[in-house]
C-alpha cells in the first residue's frame, strides 16, 4: 500500500520526498534507472518528513524490533526506532557481522546475496518492523521476513520509502503488509 492510499492522499510531503531523488540513468548497470536517496538527505526537511511519515504509521503498533536492511535501511530505521520506542537491529551482508549470527540466502535479478542478523539480537514473540529505502521484487524484504521469522518473530510489515505497485512483490513477501511512500521516478 501507498502512503497516499492510507489517507496521506495529497499531502505536500509525499511529493516533496518524490522530487528529493535523484534518478541516475544506467547505474549499476546499463538500464537500471537508479534511485538516489543521498539528494533527499541533503533535504533535512524532507528527510525528516520521511521519518515521521513512518512514526505516525508506527507510534501505536506496539513494535519492539526495526530491522534495517543493509545499507539505506540503516539510515531510515534507528531513527524510527528511536522515535516508537524499538531497538534497532541491523540485517547486513555476509561477513560483517562480529560473534554469531545466522543467515538467509536469497535470489536477485542478477544473482544470489544473502543477509545476516546476529543471535540472539531478536527474541521469539518480539514484533517487528523491516524498513528498506526501495522495493522492486520484494526478493531481499522477502529474506530479512524468513531471517526474522525464524527466529520467532512476527513480522508486522515491511516498509520503504520508495516501491512499485505491491502486485509485483506480493508473491514474494507471501502476504506480508508491504508500505511504500513513494513510487519511483522515471
Amino acid at each position: 500500500m501507498f502512503a497516499g492510499e492510507d489517507g496521506l492522499q495529497g499531502d505536500p510531503r509525499l511529493q516533496a520526498i518524490t522530487e528529493a531523488i535523484r534518478v541516475v540513468p544506467h547505474f549499476p548497470k546499463p538500464g537500471i534507472m537508479f534511485q538516489d536517496i543521498t539528494t533527499l538527505l541533503l533535504d533535512h526537511k524532507t528527510f525528516k518528513d520521511t521519518v515521521d511519515i513512518f512514526v505516525d504509521r508506527y507510534r501505536d503498533m506496539h513494535i519492539s524490533v526495526v530491522a534495517g536492511i543493509e545499507a539505506r535501511g540503516f539510515i531510515f530505521g534507528p531513527s524510527i526506532a528511536l522515535a516508537i520506542g524499538a531497538k534497532f537491529v541491523p540485517l547486513r551482508k555476509p561477513r560483517k557481522l562480529p560473534g554469531e549470527v545466522i543467515s538467509e540466502d536469497y535470489e536477485l535479478e542478477y544473482g544470489t546475496d544473502c543477509l545476516e542478523m546476529h543471535v540472539g539480537a531478536v527474541q521469539p514473540g518480539e514484533r517487528a518492523l523491516v524498513i528498506d529505502d526501495l522495493v522492486a521484487t520484494g526478493g531481499t524484504l522477502s529474506a530479512a521476513v524468513r531471517l526474522l521469522e525464524r527466529v520467532g518473530a512476527e513480522v508486522v510489515e515491511c516498509a520503504c520509502v520508495i516501491g512499485v505497485p505491491e502486485v509485483k512483490v506480493n508473491c514474494r513477501l507471501k502476504g506480508k503488509s508491504l508500505y511504500m511512500l513513494v513510487e519511483p521516478r522515471e
